[in-house]
C-alpha cells in the first residue's frame, strides 16, 4: 500500500450498498412499481409499447388494476417531452382513455365529426391529442394505476412518516463532525434510509447531509487522509451515493435539483485530494463515481507546457508556455493543480453536452488562483465516443461536382469537412447558406490538397451565427480528371463550453474548437480556466476641498501647477487676440458675391461654389471667367470678380451667384479661363460645386489642375466636364475631402489655423474650446494620475512589456465621461448658432435710385439687342441670333422677331419651368424697353410717327408676353425652394452664444480649481513628474490620436461611399433678394 501511494492513489469508490435502479425504492413499496415510469403523488403512469387496439389496450391496463390514462397537466406534459428527447420513441403514439380531449387545455386535431365512438390517442413529437374514429388501429397505450388504494394512504404515509421521526433523522450527523468515522456510519444510515423511504432526499435533507460531510471532512488532518485511504474512500463513496439519490428521486421533474449541487458535492471530492496533496508531492489520481480527479503539485516553471490528466485515456489538459503563465502564476511558489473529469454533463441545460466534461483549478493550498486572458490557449482534450459522423463515398464524374448537405441548428458549433479523393488531386471547396453554390453566390472558398489532408475546418464565424441548411461544394481545382475518380466525404460537428459560476449557464466565451479535433476527441482551446466579476467604477485620488485654504497658502513652495496654468493663460490670451483680429479679416471675405454682370431680367439661378487649391502659389490675381454649357443651353460669359472683397485666394473657398434667363438643364461643362494679369496669375483650382437652386441639383466638377500659362499643361482656359456618380463617391474623392475638412474643421486644434470659411465657429471660439478642452485634461489627468495598482485587475490586452488592464479601461471610460460631454456640447453650441446675416444699408440702395441710367437710342438698342441674344442661347427656342442694332429700323425688325417668339411660347401646349423662365425674362425686357421709350424724347425718333408707333408696338408685346407668362406660370408654376431641415430645425437663435460662452467659462474654472487643489496636495517633486507625464500625454492627443480620429473617420466614410455635402448658407437668400430687386428696378415692376 505504501508504494502504491508514493507513485499515485487510486481511490476506488465501493457503492455496494446503493442498489440504485432507474427510480429508487423509496418512490414507492409496491410489487408494480418496477413498471413505473413516472409518478406524481399516488398515481403511477406507464408507457406500455406493442401494437394493440384501443379496447385491447384498455383491457390489459384494466387487468392490471390500472386505467388509460384521463388527465394530462403540466407535469406529465413535462414527462412527455422528457422522455422524448431521453429515447427514441417520438413517432410512436399511444391511446388515451374515454374523455381525455375535455380536459386537455391544447388543442386537439379530430379527424372527422367526434361521436361517442371516437377514440384519442396522443402523438409525441410534436405533443398534440388526436381523435379518431378507428379505433382498430394498432397503437401502444398509456396506463396509470394507484400504488396502494386511497382509503389507506393516510395511514401508510403517516406509518413511514412516524417509523422516520422515531428511527433517524439527518440531523444526528451534526453530533459526530468531529468524528469522522462515527459520521461516515451515520450517513450509511441516512443513505440506506433515503433509498427505503418515500418522499426522500427531501431538499433539507440532502443540504444538511452535504453539510455535515463537508464539515467533518475538513477537520482532517493531511497526515489523517494519507494514512487512512479506507476512510477517504469511505467519505467520496456517501458523497456519490447522495448525488446519485438526488439525482434519481422520484419528484425529480416537479422538485428539481439546484444547479449548485453538483458544486456543493464535488467540494467533498476536492478537499479529499487537497488533504492528499498536502501530505504528498507525489501525483495523485482519485476515481470517483462519474469520472477522475486527477491532482499534482508543481513549481510555477515547471507547468511549462505540463500534461494534466491521462494521455492514455484521450482526457487530458497541456498548458500554454511559461512566458504566458508566468505574469499570473510567477508570485507563487507552489501551486496545485486538480484536473477532474466526468463521463456526463453535471449541470443539465439545454445545450446539447455530450462525452466527457472536464474542469481545472489551480491553487496554493490557500485560496484558488484566477487564471483569464491567457496571450496563449489552454489545449484541452476529451474523448467524444458518441460523435455523429456523416460518411458518403461519390463516383466524380468528368465536369461534376459533389454535394454535401449540413444541417446546423447550433450555429456556435464548428464543422469538419474532409474530402478525400481516390487520386491525388486538388479540390476547391464552396460554402453557402440556403442554396448550393454558385458562380455568384458563395460565403466562403478553399483549396484541398493532399498536403493539408483534404480537411476544412468550418467555424462559427464563417457561419455567421446563422442556423439552417448548409451546402459544401466539391469539385476538382487544378488537376486533370480520371475515370473511377471517386470521392469521399465525412463530416462532423464539435463545440467547446465552459460553465459559467455567475450565469449558471454554459457559455463559449473565450473559447473554440482547434484544429486537431478528431470525431472521437475534441480539442478545446481557451484562455482562461472560469470567468470572475470585477468593480465598475475606479476610484480618483482623494483630495479634502475643506483645506482648500490650507493646500493654497503652500504655492510659494510649490509653485510648478501655477506657473504651468500661468504659462497656459498667457499663451491662450495672446493667441485669442491673433485669432479675434484674424476673424476680423475673415468676415469681410465671408460674403456670396451676387455677379455684377448678370442681366437683371434673369431669374433663373445657380451657385457656384469655387475652391482653390492649398498649394504654395495656388492663388490667383488674374480675372477670371466661367461659363455654364448645359443640356438645353449654355450660358453668357460672366466675370468672377468682387469690387469688396479678394477672391480665389490660396484655399479659400468662394460663392458667387449666377443667373441665366432660362433653366440650361443638365449643366454638363464648365469653363474657365484667366487673363494672366497680375503679379502672380497662375491659378491651382481644386474643385467647383454647380448648385441649381431652383431644383436642389448639384453638379460636381472635380478640376485639381493649374490655369496657368507657366505651370502644368501651360494652358489658361479649360473646359471641365461633370464628374460621373462613379467619380463623386469614389474612395479618392471622398477620403481627400473627409481628411480636408477633419483638418480644418474637426481636429479643434489644427482649425485655429484655418478653419472653413463660413462656418460659424469662429476662431476666437476654438482657441476658447482648446483651452477648456485643456484645462478639463489636466484637470482629469492630475485626479487620476498613479493612482494605486489593482493587482486583481484582469489584463484585457498584453503586447510585450505593454499591458491594458480592466482598471486602464474604466478610468478611460471615466475620464471621458467626465470631459467630453459638456466640451461636446459646448462646441455644438458654437457650431450651430444661426449667423446674424446683416443687409445692406438702405443709403446704398437709394444712391443707385437717385443716378438712373441716361436713355437714348443706342442704348435702347443695345439692351434690345441683349435681351435677343441672350434668348437666343437656347435651341429650343429657335431663335439665331441677331446682328448689331444700329436704327430705329433695325429696332422694328428686332420687334417682329420678339413678336414672333412670343407666337412660338403661345403654341407651346406642354409647359414646363423652360417657358415660365423665358417669358418671365422676355417680359422684363419689354417692360424695360416701354419704359425707356416712355422716358425718350420722341424727337429722339426720325419722326413722332415713328415714335408712337414703337411705343404702341412695344406696348401690344407686353400685353402678349404678361399674357404667354400667366399661362405657361399657371400650367407650370417654378419649384417651390425647399430649405434644408437644418436651416429649419438645428439652427439654433444667436443668443445661445452667450449660453456657450457661460459653459466654457464655467468648466474651465471648476477644471481649473481642481487642478491646483491636486497640484498643492501632490507636492512640488510629484507635481514635476506630473507635468511630464501631461506633456506627453497632450502630445500623444494632439499630434497622433486626433489625426488618427481625422483619417479613420476620413476612411470610414469613403468605404461607406457618402458624397461630402454641399454647403449650405443663410447668405443664398439675401442674394437672391438683390437679384430680384434689380429685376424690378429694371423693369420698373414692383412683380412681374
Amino acid at each position: 500500500m505504501e508504494l502504491l501511494l508514493r507513485t499515485s492513489v487510486f481511490l476506488w469508490i465501493v457503492v455496494g450498498f446503493l442498489s440504485l435502479s432507474e427510480t429508487s425504492e423509496s418512490c414507492s413499496d409496491n410489487d408494480d412499481l418496477s413498471l413505473c415510469e413516472f409518478v406524481i403523488g399516488n398515481v403511477c403512469f406507464e408507457l406500455v409499447r406493442g401494437s394493440k387496439t384501443w379496447s385491447q389496450a384498455r383491457s390489459s391496463c384494466e387487468k392490471r388494476g390500472g386505467e388509460l390514462l384521463r388527465v394530462i397537466n403540466s407535469p406529465i406534459k413535462i414527462y412527455l417531452k422528457n422522455i422524448t428527447r431521453e429515447r427514441n420513441i417520438s413517432n410512436f403514439t399511444w391511446w388515451l382513455g374515454e374523455g381525455v380531449r375535455e380536459k386537455y387545455q391544447e388543442p386537439t386535431m379530430d379527424n372527422g365529426g367526434v361521436s361517442s365512438d371516437d377514440c384519442t390517442y396522443v402523438k409525441l413529437n410534436p405533443l398534440q391529442l388526436i381523435t379518431t374514429s378507428d379505433c382498430n388501429q394498432k397503437r401502444g397505450s398509456l396506463c396509470t394505476h394507484n400504488l396502494w388504494p386511497a382509503s389507506n394512504t393516510k395511514n401508510l404515509l403517516s406509518s413511514h412518516a412516524t417509523r422516520s421521526r422515531l428511527k433517524r433523522s439527518v440531523n444526528t450527523m451534526a453530533l459526530h463532525v468531529t468524528d469522522i468515522n462515527k459520521l461516515l456510519l451515520e450517513a450509511d444510515k441516512e443513505l440506506l434510509r433515503m433509498e427505503t423511504e418515500a418522499g426522500e432526499p427531501t431538499n433539507d435533507n440532502r443540504d444538511k447531509f452535504i453539510q455535515y460531510l463537508l464539515e467533518a471532512t475538513k477537520k482532517l488532518t493531511p497526515t489523517f487522509a494519507l494514512q487512512n485511504s479506507d476512510t477517504v474512500s469511505h467519505i467520496i463513496n456517501c458523497g456519490s451515493g447522495i448525488l446519485l439519490l438526488s439525482m434519481k428521486k422520484c419528484d425529480i421533474l416537479t422538485n428539481p435539483n439546484p444547479k449548485s449541487l453538483f458544486e456543493q458535492v464535488f467540494e467533498i471530492f476536492r478537499m479529499v485530494s487537497l488533504l492528499l496533496g498536502s501530505a504528498t508531492n507525489q501525483r495523485i489520481v482519485i476515481k470517483h463515481s462519474t469520472g477522475y480527479i486527477y491532482q499534482g503539485s508543481y513549481a510555477p516553471a515547471d507547468l511549462s507546457n505540463a500534461v494534466l490528466g491521462s494521455e492514455k485515456d484521450g482526457e487530458f489538459i497541456r498548458l500554454p508556455s511559461y512566458e504566458a503563465l508566468k505574469p499570473q502564476l510567477g508570485r507563487y511558489s507552489t501551486i496545485i493543480t486538480q484536473m477532474a473529469t466526468f463521463s456526463g454533463n453535471p449541470h443539465l441545460s439545454d445545450d446539447n453536452i455530450s462525452g466527457t466534461v472536464c474542469s481545472l483549478l489551480l491553487s496554493d493550498g490557500v485560496s484558488d488562483i484566477r487564471l483569464e486572458n491567457l496571450t496563449e490557449m489552454i489545449e484541452i482534450f476529451m474523448p467524444h465516443p458518441n460523435a455523429s459522423l456523416i460518411n458518403s463515398t461519390v463516383v466524380l464524374e468528368k465536369n461534376t461536382k459533389a454535394l454535401t448537405t449540413i444541417n446546423v441548428s447550433d450555429p456556435n458549433v464548428t464543422i469538419f469537412f474532409s474530402a478525400e479523393p481516390s487520386e491525388n488531386v486538388s479540390l476547391v471547396v464552396m460554402l453557402s447558406q440556403g442554396s448550393p453554390p454558385n458562380s455568384t453566390y458563395v460565403r466562403n472558398t478553399t483549396i484541398l490538397s493532399q498536403t493539408g489532408g483534404y480537411r476544412w475546418m468550418i467555424t462559427p464565424e464563417m457561419l455567421q451565427q446563422t442556423p439552417g441548411v448548409w451546402y459544401v461544394d466539391t469539385r476538382l481545382f487544378n488537376s486533370t480528371w480520371e475515370p473511377g475518380l471517386t470521392l469521399t466525404t465525412t463530416s462532423f460537428m464539435s463545440k467547446c463550453l465552459y460553465w459559467h459560476k455567475g450565469r449558471q449557464t454554459w457559455s463559449t466565451d473565450g473559447c473554440q474548437v482547434g484544429e486537431k479535433s478528431t470525431p472521437e476527441q475534441t480539442q478545446c482551446l481557451c484562455n482562461h480556466l472560469t470567468l470572475f466579476g470585477s468593480s465598475l467604477f475606479v476610484m480618483p485620488n482623494y483630495v479634502d476641498i475643506s483645506r482648500t485654504a490650507e493646500l493654497f497658502a503652500t504655492v510659494s513652495r510649490n509653485y510648478v501647477v501655477l506657473a504651468l496654468l500661468c504659462a497656459f493663460f498667457g499663451l491662450y490670451l495672446v493667441t485669442l487676440l491673433w485669432a479675434c483680429y484674424a476673424d476680423r479679416r475673415s468676415r469681410s471675405k465671408r460674403k456670396m458675391t451676387l455677379l455684377e454682370d448678370n442681366h437683371p431680367g434673369a431669374q433663373y439661378n445657380y451657385l457656384i461654389s469655387v475652391q482653390t487649391g492649398h498649394r504654395k502659389n495656388a492663388g490667383t490675381s488674374a480675372n477670371v471667367t466661367v461659363k455654364l454649357i448645359g443640356s438645353e443651353g449654355e450660358s453668357d460669359t460672366h466675370n468672377l470678380t468682387d469690387p469688396e472683397k479678394p477672391v480665389f485666394e490660396r484655399g479659400a473657398v468662394d460663392m458667387f451667384l449666377l443667373a441665366t434667363p432660362f433653366p440650361l438643364g443638365e449643366v454638363r461643362n464648365l469653363r474657365l479661363q484667366h487673363d494672366n494679369s497680375g503679379g502672380h496669375p497662375s491659378w491651382y483650382i481644386n474643385k467647383v460645386t454647380i448648385q441649381d437652386l431652383q431644383t436642389r441639383h448639384v453638379f460636381h466638377f472635380l478640376c485639381q489642375c493649374w490655369l496657368s500659362a507657366d505651370r502644368g499643361d501651360g494652358m489658361t482656359k479649360k473646359t471641365f466636364n461633370a464628374a460621373k456618380n462613379n467619380e463623386i463617391a469614389s474612395f479618392r474623392n471622398i477620403f481627400q475631402s473627409r481628411t480636408s475638412t477633419g483638418f480644418r474643421d474637426e481636429h479643434i486644434w489644427v482649425s485655429i489655423v484655418d478653419p472653413p470659411s463660413r462656418s460659424p465657429f469662429t476662431r476666437a471660439q476654438r482657441v476658447s474650446c482648446c483651452m477648456s478642452l485643456l484645462l478639463c485634461t489636466m484637470a482629469i489627468n492630475i485626479a487620476f494620475w498613479n493612482i494605486p495598482t489593482d493587482e486583481d485587475s484582469p489584463v484585457l490586452f498584453s503586447f510585450g512589456s505593454l499591458k491594458i488592464t480592466w482598471q486602464d479601461v474604466m478610468v478611460g471610460v471615466e475620464s471621458g465621461l467626465l470631459m467630453f460631454p459638456i466640451n461636446i456640447l459646448i462646441i455644438t453650441i458654437f457650431r450651430s448658432i444661426r449667423p446674424r446675416i446683416i443687409s445692406k444699408s438702405q443709403k446704398a440702395d437709394s444712391e443707385d435710385n437717385l443716378r438712373p441710367q441716361a436713355v437714348t437710342i443706342p442704348t435702347i438698342l443695345k439692351d434690345t439687342e441683349e435681351v435677343i441674344s441672350l434668348v437666343s442661347r437656347s435651341q429650343r427656342n429657335k431663335m439665331s441670333e441677331t446682328h448689331r442694332l444700329e436704327s430705329t429700323t433695325d429696332l422694328y425688325t428686332a420687334l417682329d422677331r420678339v413678336h414672333e417668339f412670343i407666337q412660338l411660347m403661345q403654341g407651346e401646349t406642354e409647359s414646363d419651368p423652360h417657358w415660365v423662365y423665358c417669358s418671365k425674362f422676355l417680359l422684363a425686357g419689354l417692360c424695360h424697353l416701354l419704359v425707356c421709350l416712355e422716358k425718350l424724347d420722341g424727337r429722339s425718333l426720325p419722326s413722332p410717327q415713328e415714335y408712337q408707333q414703337a411705343l404702341n408696338i412695344t406696348n401690344l408685346l407686353v400685353r402678349k408676353a404678361e399674357m404667354v407668362f400667366s399661362c405657361h406660370l399657371a400650367y407650370c408654376p417654378p419649384p417651390v425652394k425647399k430649405k434644408k431641415k437644418r436651416s429649419a430645425g438645428c439652427w439654433l437663435p444667436w443668443w445661445c452664444v452667450f449660453l456657450g460662452w457661460f459653459l466654457l467659462l464655467s468648466i474651465s474654472g471648476v477644471s481649473t480649481f481642481f487642478t491646483l487643489l491636486y497640484g498643492f496636495q501632490y507636492g512640488k517633486e510629484k507635481s514635476i513628474k506630473w507635468v511630464i507625464s501631461l506633456g506627453l500625454s497632450l502630445f500623444q492627443s494632439i499630434f497622433i490620436l486626433q489625426p488618427l480620429k481625422v483619417i479613420g473617420v476620413a476612411v470610414f466614410f469613403a468605404l461607406l461611399l457618402k458624397p461630402v455635402a454641399v454647403e449650405e448658407t443663410e447668405e443664398i437668400e439675401q442674394v437672391l433678394l438683390e437679384q430680384q430687386d434689380k429685376c424690378r428696378r429694371y423693369s420698373g415692376r414692383d412683380t412681374l
